[in-house]
C-alpha cells in the first residue's frame, strides 16, 4: 500500500528504462511510474526476479504495462541492448533512471555491510563498487544518450544518496561511489544544457525500508519504500523539462502543495560548486 498519494499527472505512454527496478526502491518507483500510465522497462542482472517484479507491477496496476530484459550494466554492449529493445517494443524512450547499484549489503558481506575503514575494506567490493555505481551509470546514461540525442529530447535520473555519506565514517566505497555520480550528473547536465535533455539527481533523503539484508534495529526509523515515488513521477513528466542539474530529496516533498511548489520545495540548496554550473 502507497504511504503517499501520487501527484495527478499522465505520463501519456512514455517510456521508462528503470535499471535495478526488479525491487526495493526500483520497484515502487517502476509502479508508481506505470500507475500514472507509463511504459515500464524493468532491468536487472537477475533474469528470474526481474521477471517476477513486472508481473508483480502489472499486477499492482492492473493491466500489461512493461517488460523486463536482463542487463549487466558493466557491459555497454547489453546497456545498448536494452535501449534497442525498448525501442524495438515501444518505438519511443522519454526516461532512464539510473537505480541500479552495489549495495553496502548482501551476499558475501558481513551482517553490518561493507561500512567499515578503508584499509579493511575488500578490494574486489570496492572494484564491484565503482564498476557498477559509477562506470555502469555512464554505460546507460551512454547508451541512452545515443538515442535521445537524435530526437532532442530525453531525461535521465540518477539515484544518489545524502551527501552525509560522502564524508562520513566507513562510508568509503558506496559514498565514494555516489559522490562521483553526483559528479556525472553536474558534468552532463552542463554537457546537455539547451539540447532539450536533461540530467538530474534523486534520493530518498534517509535509509530507506528497501534492503532485505539490512540488519533489524529497532531503534532505527526508516522512511518508506515509496518514499520519492511522487518526485520520480514528477521528474518523468514534462513538469520538470526546465529543470536540470538540481538535486531533488524525496522525504521533502509536500503532497499538499502545487505541483511544481512541491517539486521546488524537494529541490535541495546547491553546494557552492553546483552553483558556480549556473544551471539553476
Amino acid at each position: 500500500m502507497s504511504t503517499f498519494p501520487l501527484p495527478k499527472i499522465t505520463l501519456n505512454e512514455r517510456v521508462v528504462v528503470m535499471t535495478g527496478g526488479d525491487r526495493g526502491l526500483g520497484l515502487s518507483m517502476a509502479k508508481a511510474l506505470a500507475k500514472c500510465g507509463a511504459k515500464l522497462v524493468i532491468a536487472s542482472i537477475d533474469e528470474k526476479v526481474c521477471n517476477n517484479a513486472v508481473r508483480e507491477m502489472e499486477k499492482d496496476v492492473g493491466q500489461e504495462c512493461g517488460f523486463s530484459v536482463k542487463t549487466d550494466i558493466t557491459d555497454l554492449t547489453q546497456c545498448r541492448g536494452l535501449v534497442k529493445r525498448a525501442l524495438d517494443r515501444f518505438g519511443r524512450l522519454d526516461v532512464l533512471f539510473n537505480n541500479a547499484r552495489r549495495l553496502m549489503r548482501g551476499p558475501g558481506l558481513p551482517p553490518h555491510g561493507n561500512s567499515l575503514p578503508f584499509f579493511e575494506t575488500d578490494p574486489e567490493i570496492y572494484r564491484q563498487s565503482v564498476e557498477v555505481n559509477v562506470i555502469g551509470t555512464f554505460f546507460m546514461a551512454r547508451a541512452a544518450i545515443e538515442h535521445f540525442r537524435q530526437v532532442g529530447a530525453g531525461k535521465i535520473i540518477n539515484l544518489s544518496t545524502s551527501r552525509r555519506n560522502f564524508s562520513g565514517k566507513h562510508n568509503s566505497p558506496y559514498g565514494v561511489t555516489k559522490a562521483a555520480v553526483e559528479s556525472e550528473t553536474l558534468v552532463w547536465a552542463r554537457d546537455l544544457d539547451g539540447s532539450g535533455i536533461t540530467v538530474n539527481a534523486l534520493l530518498p533523503g534517509g535509509s530507506a525500508d528497501s534492503d532485505p539484508n539490512r540488519p533489524k534495529d529497532a531503534g532505527k526509523i526508516l522512511l518508506p519504500v515509496d518514499i520519492m515515488d511522487p518526485l520520480a513521477v514528477w521528474l518523468a513528466s514534462e513538469h520538470s523539462n526546465n529543470v536540470n542539474g538540481a538535486r531533488f530529496v524525496g522525504k521533502l516533498w509536500d503532497p499538499t502543495l502545487e505541483l511544481n511548489t512541491a517539486a521546488e520545495n524537494a529541490r535541495e540548496e546547491p553546494t557552492f560548486f553546483e552553483q558556480q554550473s549556473n544551471l539553476s
